[in-house]
């Protein structure tokens, strides 16, 4: 792909849950700390630049949203409380700010994602009030759909052009967008299809292959096709009752859920419902695990683990 897409964050319930999580391009890393700032590092842990981007209301439970990088720009979503939201992008060698757009939205916690829509890349951000489609570029409104009408903490997930944006308090509710479009397209052929239980407060969904997997805060599973939204299966439950903050993440044909109590339950991918195995570290997790170079990290309470072959 043209574009680097942006680290996916663990989402917050509580306000000691609240995270962004740093973005990497492999030269710099790129953390936001809220009202603290953005800042740039390199590898050997120097302070390249920092971003005051002012004081930011967030309900009281912190911050969740990530930076994203596209191009040469690391790409800054600020919602907050009181309507005051923007969105900004920053020179990543400089910080020097490129582009800067108001947005009539009141905090949300979902980081924004790129999607290829054609020739156009398009960034795409998920707010109570409008969903609204960006030029990354310049900022430039793309289109809009009518908001969630609830909290935005779940991050979109992409496939191709397809956009799936989800919220789960107070309403619970997915949409996929086709992207691509122009101006308002609520109530046009735009949306592809809407799913009205079973998505998260916290936890994002996650597509991986054919299919779309929501999961509710208490480990609620539901399958649905991607291309067309129909049902493979839902209501499906790990082996144990438990909570859920950490985002699900998927390799080799596996879907992975770690709970809040630190058990790992692993899933075969597809549409039925089979849970293959479990494994617990013994100490809580409130973060969405990560993988990279055959290895899977999770972080609890007290370490980071690194686990593979």
């Amino acid at each position: 792909m043209a574009y680097e897409g942006a680290v996916q964050d663990s989402r917050h319930k509580k306000a000691s849950f609240a995270s962004s999580t740093p973005a990497t391009d492999g030269k710099y890393v790129f953390a936001f700390f809220g009202s603290e700032g953005l800042y740039a590092y390199d590898f050997n842990g120097k302070q390249i630049w920092k971003q005051d981007l002012g004081t930011l209301g967030t309900a009281s439970v912190g911050y969740g949203v990530s930076p994203l990088l596209y191009g040469n720009l690391v790409i800054m979503q600020c919602d907050e409380s009181g309507m005051n939201s923007f969105i900004a992008a920053f020179d990543k060698k400089t910080g020097r700010e490129v582009w800067r757009v108001p947005r009539k939205v009141d905090v949300t916690w979902s980081t924004p994602v790129l999607v290829q829509a054609g020739k156009r890349i398009e960034l795409v951000t998920s707010a109570a009030e409008a969903i609204i489609a960006y030029d990354p570029r310049t900022g430039r409104e793309l289109w809009r759909h009518r908001g969630l009408e609830s909290n935005a903490v779940p991050s979109p997930v992409v496939s191709n052009d397809l956009v799936v944006l989800t919220s789960g308090s107070p309403s619970k509710i997915a949409l996929a967008i086709r992207a691509g479009g122009s101006g308002d397209v609520t109530g046009t052929s735009q949306l592809v299809w809407s799913y009205n239980k079973g998505t998260a407060y916290v936890p994002s969904p996650i597509l991986y292959g054919d299919y779309v997997y929501l999961m509710t805060d208490r480990g609620l599973l539901t399958c649905l096709d991607a291309k067309t939204g129909k049902m493979q299966y839902e209501g499906a439950r790990v082996p144990k009752p438990t909570t859920f903050l950490a985002s699900p993440v998927a390799y080799e044909g596996k879907i992975l859920l770690t709970s809040e109590e630190g058990e790992t339950f692993i899933l075969k991918a597809g549409p039925k419902h089979e849970v293959l195995r479990s494994n617990s570290l013994g100490e809580p997790v409130y973060a969405s695990p990560a993988i990279a170079n055959g290895n899977i990290f999770i972080r609890s309470e007290r370490h980071l683990f690194a686990i593979g072959k």
